[in-house]
């Protein structure tokens, strides 16, 4: 997995739409409405505010409707005219049980609409804010995305939104405009893969442009001949979905062109029909394109005008990595830990000429709270687990430094280095304190 986990969210909604107020721009500037966004393993979360609630959304271009599934203690947000419904996604397993909240307020900025639907989990078992390591609310896309153009620039974490109605549309010399095919209001670009390293071929394929997926590329296997994992890969953990844990064969292909952009020995991801089902409804699909990828252009998506527009950034020709260790950490709470500080003292009464100020120190401790991390997943055959870690272990400390010094996001990337880093881990495992050592490696 791409940075802590490739998340994908495809749902597919059990009840009918209503058509909902667009969103319109308010305040002094309604032409442009700018913020600045959190990237973590390669999404984006941006303030979205629900019925006068500020809240935490990905903004996620494969998901057709706006979806809340964590609603923690602080957080409070009325809602209307409910009614059940289910919702499936990717996996294999059951559709989940929600609520349909019609006619609520979402706010960005100035930016502002009223009468929109809102899907709300009843039981959050996917838990993304664990697996994020900070508060996720939930999942925002066609809703917001119809009404206006978005521009994402990966590289200083800044997004724009303009109203389409006031836009240039000629944007930049040096950009590339694709045109973008909807299914399920879902965005669809075609774009060439060359798969086989023994053959030149490129094979025209259709994937969606995926926001809310953090992978580089994800391949559905079969929907045409020539798509067929490599010979060189590993079982991996590529997602995780209401519908379960995806699974898929880890890899590389030689090369993805997007128009005159080529790169070069991405990392792929290739999924069969037991856990794409009804992604595969859509016959022409072949899979998706993920943060990995658009992380490295700047990115217009542009749903008014039915088209995406790249502009290379630095990052286009950089290598591609990938979770070496097998490990797939999460957020589990917090815990009480001790801290030593030594305080200042200064004797200005002391009665020696030679010493009128003397300073001494005094060690004193104190308690804060502090993150835990704990393992969730391991890779089969990975270096952790060959190591003898397992899953439920605490982490206590990574190269001697402690666990709760780390953001997630930061322990992720150290999985993503290059190949042959040592990593030292120091668990808790029923009480017991137990050290392990391995080295990150490049399996493919």
């Amino acid at each position: 997995m791409k940075k802590l986990l490739p998340y994908f969210f495809t749902f597919f909604i059990s009840t009918y739409v209503f058509s909902q107020q667009n969103f319109q721009f308010f305040g002094k500037n309604t032409e442009k409405q700018s913020l600045k966004f959190q990237m973590i393993n390669n999404l984006i979360v941006i303030p979205l505010e629900i019925n006068g609630s500020q809240l935490s959304f990905i903004l996620d271009t494969g998901v057709n409707k706006t979806i809340l599934f964590n609603l923690t203690s602080k957080d409070s947000i009325g809602l209307n005219d409910i009614k059940k419904v289910s919702i499936r996604g990717l996996g294999s397993g059951e559709p989940v049980e929600a609520l349909l909240s019609r006619n609520n307020t979402f706010r960005i900025k100035d930016i502002i609409s009223s009468n929109q639907d809102l899907y709300v989990i009843l039981k959050d078992a996917f838990d993304i804010s664990a697996k994020m390591g900070i508060t996720i609310h939930g999942i925002i896309g066609y809703d917001l995305l119809k009404d206006i153009i978005v521009k994402i620039n990966y590289a200083n974490k800044r997004i724009d939104f303009y109203n389409p109605r006031t836009y240039d549309k000629s944007v930049c010399g040096k950009c590339v405009s694709f045109p973008l095919q909807f299914y399920r209001n879902k965005p669809y670009i075609d774009v060439k893969v060359q798969v086989d390293e023994l053959s030149e071929k490129m094979i025209p394929v259709k994937l969606l442009v995926d926001t809310g997926g953090s992978d580089a590329i994800w391949v559905f296997e079969g929907t045409k001949k020539e798509l067929k994992t490599p010979r060189k890969f590993f079982k991996d953990i590529v997602g995780e979905g209401f519908s379960g844990t995806i699974y898929g064969n880890r890899s590389r292909i030689q090369k993805i062109s997007i128009g005159k952009f080529h790169i070069k020995e991405p990392t792929a991801s290739f999924l069969d029909s037991s856990s794409t089902f009804n992604a595969r409804k859509f016959k022409e699909r072949n899979g998706s394109i993920g943060g990995e990828i658009l992380k490295r252009f700047k990115v217009w998506i542009d749903y008014p005008n039915e088209r995406i527009i790249l502009k290379k950034n630095a990052s286009l020709k950089k290598g591609f990595y990938y979770n070496m260790s097998g490990l797939h950490i999460v957020h589990d709470g917090q815990e009480l830990v001790k801290e030593k500080s030594m305080t200042k003292v200064v004797d200005s009464y002391n009665n020696d000429t030679q010493q009128k100020n003397v300073i001494s120190f005094i060690d004193s401790y104190f308690y804060r709270f502090k993150p835990k991390y704990k393992i969730d997943k391991i890779v089969l055959n990975s270096p952790a687990s060959r190591a003898g870690l397992m899953v439920g272990d605490i982490i206590k400390k990574i190269n001697g430094k402690a666990a709760h010094e780390y953001h997630l996001g930061e322990i992720v990337d150290m999985f993503h280095t290059e190949p042959n880093r040592k990593i030292k881990i120091e668990v808790e495992r029923a009480g017991v304190k137990l050290k392990f050592e391995f080295r990150l490696e490049r399996r493919i």
